[in-house]
């Protein structure tokens, strides 16, 4: 008696968490629904958790789950941001720029909010061991205040060199602010590689800090930018972290990056994108005094109209991802990206592929091996197609390429921290420089062919002879390149 008792009450507890945990599974895909994504994306959730409910539920936890529309800086803090800076909004635009260019520049300020910002100096860095020399001078000569926020921050000689010279500003009376991923730079802040900035004046923050269970559901959105301002005069952007890797290469021979140092009026740009992550991160908004003045050194880029575009989870309509498809669909002569990871939207792959299927030169570089084999496979995958389409694809030999630049004609050109893949198009908090210049276009061109040099182009019969395994490999990788 006792039990059958026993066995009904186990038995009714069992079904009913059967029967919760199918209306939990229900309720995910009535969420999943309702926000109204790309019908394959939907569907390839929806899928998944009928037929895997547990990991299913456990991915979408993860992976899955969407904050656009979500307000970064309120409009009442925006407006006091915009209040420093004397650019108009969207200025009459100079007639020497191109009707193509002007939609851009419309684009990127519809989408993004970006001005546009003319007379700047550009210098482009193509190497780690100058780019970072050249911020370091800058750094230990800033008298008011530096904003730094970069994805990786690691514990190691680079790092610990560029720690001590924010300590010294900061003794030195220097403002000094400090944004770092929370996950990008896990190893340096477990190791309290931060705590000595803390102690002597640093104003340091980890951007979505996870803290189990309230905050893990923000593992997949990343602030993957790389940004300096100094004292309002001096701006850097571009791809590299800080870490040795960037200067020795290791654990490759080279390792191939773009970044960019900016004076004049577009420092205010990246000052404010800034301001706007402080605020977001619940810190006191920003109002510091920006300078408008180039500083006229020799060998910058000189007169360069410029945009900084932004973009994020929490935007509406996927900021970098239609900038790029708007410039790759205007092109008329050529179009040449350097990516580390190459795993493009259906609608980019179809704007590159009607590219180069109408005559435009489109070419794109890759490294033969990346810093994760996941993704070289990945990435990999879409070589075949690219080449039947007639596509150029350059497979990087000399190490690893992963600098994010994509340059249209002779006028339109980016960089920064925008991968060509579904991550930095969805999931990530991104910065790009834009820069609609006939001598910025053509300094990234000039660099693009001569990494040519150090690369194999690959040939369709050459690249179907590859090994069986390696193609398995790569269908089954493709099908994860959304969440990758």
């Amino acid at each position: 008696m006792l039990t059958s008792f026993i066995f009904g009450a186990w038995g009714g507890l069992w079904w009913g968490l059967l029967v919760a945990y199918g209306l939990l599974i229900m309720c995910v895909i009535g969420i999943v629904l309702s926000e109204n994504r790309n019908p394959l994306k939907s569907l390839a959730w929806v899928t998944g958790l009928l037929l895997f409910p547990v990991g299913g539920v456990v991915l979408y936890f993860f992976f899955g789950r969407s904050i656009k529309n979500v307000k970064m800086i309120s409009r009442r803090n925006r407006r006091k941001l915009l209040q420093q800076e004397a650019t108009q909004p969207l200025p009459k635009l100079d007639r020497e720029i191109s009707i193509e260019n002007r939609q851009l520049i419309r684009l990127g300020y519809s989408v993004a909010g970006a001005l546009i910002y003319s007379a700047n100096e550009i210098e482009i860095y193509n190497d780690g061991a100058t780019h970072f020399k050249a911020l370091f001078d800058d750094l230990r000569r800033a008298e008011s205040y530096i904003n730094l926020q970069f994805y990786i921050i690691a514990n190691d000689k680079l790092g610990r060199e560029l720690r001590d010279i924010l300590v010294d500003r900061a003794l030195a009376g220097v403002k000094v602010r400090v944004i770092y991923d929370y996950i990008g730079s896990f190893d340096a802040r477990r190791r309290d590689f931060f705590q000595r900035m803390k102690e002597y004046g640093v104003e340091v923050h980890s951007f979505f800090r996870l803290v189990f269970p309230n905050h893990i559901n923000r593992v997949n959105w990343r602030n993957h930018r790389k940004v300096v301002v100094i004292d309002g005069k001096i701006g850097y952007i571009g791809g590299m972290n800080v870490a040795d890797r960037y200067i020795n290469g290791r654990p490759f021979k080279k390792w191939r990056d773009t970044a960019a140092r900016i004076t004049g009026p577009a420092v205010a740009g990246l000052q404010y994108n800034f301001a706007v992550d402080w605020k977001f991160m619940g810190q006191p908004l920003l109002c510091d005094e920006v300078s408008s003045v180039a500083q006229g050194r020799g060998g910058a880029i000189a007169n360069v109209p410029v945009q900084l575009v932004t973009s994020g989870p929490t935007n509406r309509w996927g900021n970098m991802a239609l900038l790029f498809f708007k410039a790759i669909s205007n092109a008329k002569r050529r179009v040449l990206i350097q990516t580390p990871y190459f795993l493009p939207s259906e609608g980019l792959l179809k704007a590159l592929e009607s590219a180069a299927l109408s005559g435009v030169d489109v070419r794109v570089m890759l490294p033969r091996q990346a810093d994760s084999t996941l993704l070289t496979y990945a990435s990999q995958s879409y070589v075949e197609e690219c080449l039947l389409a007639g596509i150029k694809i350059y497979l990087y030999e000399a190490g690893m390429l992963h600098g994010k630049v994509l340059v249209v004609d002779d006028d339109f050109a980016t960089l920064g921290s925008t991968n060509f893949d579904f991550r930095s198009f969805e999931h990530n908090f991104e910065e790009n420089i834009v820069m609609y210049s006939s001598e910025a276009a053509r300094s990234l061109a000039d660099q693009f062919f001569e990494d040519a040099k150090e690369c194999v182009r690959v040939k369709i019969g050459e690249w179907n002879r590859r090994p069986r395994f390696d193609k398995v490999r790569e269908s089954i990788y493709r099908l994860l390149s959304p969440i990758l």
